[in-house]
């Protein structure tokens, strides 16, 4: 492995709905300044990200399903480098 990969968060409703290793697909959306990506079919969905930090691959492993106050969030990972934001 060793080569970076791309981490992205989605939120997720429901528990159970997909588990670590599994492989998914991704649909992009886009909003007036923004993309947004949902993993199929519904499953999840991520935060807003940037159009300079658009996701270029339409699927990735599931790194790990973490709980917390906020709700289940998915952990994927993506073939493809992290993207350096500008923003601190």
């Amino acid at each position: 492995m060793g080569k970076n990969m791309r981490q992205m968060d989605f939120k997720m409703e429901r528990p159970g709905q997909v588990k670590e290793g599994d492989i998914v697909t991704v649909t992009e959306g886009v909003l007036p300044s923004n993309y947004y990506y949902t993993i199929n079919p519904a499953v999840a969905m991520s935060g807003n990200i940037p159009f300079s930090e658009r996701l270029q691959s339409q699927s990735g492993r599931v790194v790990s399903v973490e709980e917390n106050e906020r709700g289940y969030y998915v952990i994927v990972e993506f073939d493809e480098p992290e993207v350096k934001s500008d923003k601190m």
